[in-house]
């Protein structure tokens, strides 16, 4: 990542922050904290009065995909380390990753409907470069664009519709339609379709080459 690409993620972060803690330091005693390492929530206690959604190494992404989590986390999850979600670490089987996806499509859909409101670049995060199975990718987009479609007709979580809100207003807009999102989502599913053609193409020709050496 370049330096100017770098000192971008980290005024987006400290937008964020700073947005998220106006919104729910008081109203749920919740604050945004950049963290050093991976990213955790952890409840209140004897070390900190607030709830603490720590992101990773200052990406404005991860805070978006943690504040997501948070937004679907109930009034109990709350008040667990992490949730008390099940995680399996990088290299899951394909067992194991099925899981991971069926879970994550929920939070993921959350985060891009956040990304969007915040002019924050979106990529689908599979979380499994050391996994021994391929997954797919286009699939997997399209179920999240098409969760993140059930909400916005359905119903946002009240937390995460108001921090879009929040997000939209900083940036003078109005709220997401549905239609921006079904425009968008036509735009990050073409996108996903273009880079897994290019990535077959890639393979095609190292095979090709490997044959005619």
């Amino acid at each position: 990542m370049s330096k100017s690409s770098q000192q971008q993620q980290r005024m987006q972060a400290d937008h964020v922050i700073r947005l998220f803690n106006k919104c729910f330091l008081e109203s749920e005693h919740t604050v945004l904290v950049r963290g050093e390492g991976e990213p955790i929530y952890q409840p209140a206690s004897n070390r900190s009065q607030y709830h603490q959604v720590v992101f990773a190494h200052g990406f404005v992404r991860s805070a978006l995909h943690e504040i997501a989590h948070w937004t679907l986390a109930g009034r109990v999850r709350r008040q667990l380390l992490d949730y008390g979600y099940w995680y399996a670490p990088d290299g899951r089987t394909a067992e194991q990753q099925a899981r991971f996806e069926q879970v994550e499509v929920s939070p993921q859909a959350i985060e891009w409907l956040l990304s969007l409101a915040a002019g924050v670049s979106f990529e689908v995060s599979v979380d499994n470069l050391a996994g021994g199975e391929v997954t797919d990718r286009v699939k997997f987009t399209r179920a999240i664009v098409a969760r993140a479609t059930e909400r916005m007709r359905d119903g946002l979580p009240p937390r995460a519709e108001r921090f879009m809100q929040a997000l939209c207003a900083e940036r003078g807009f109005d709220m997401l339609t549905q239609d921006d999102v079904t425009r968008a989502g036509h735009e990050l599913i073409a996108n996903e379709v273009a880079r897994a053609a290019l990535k077959d193409e890639v393979a095609a020709s190292l095979m090709e080459s490997a044959k005619s050496a």
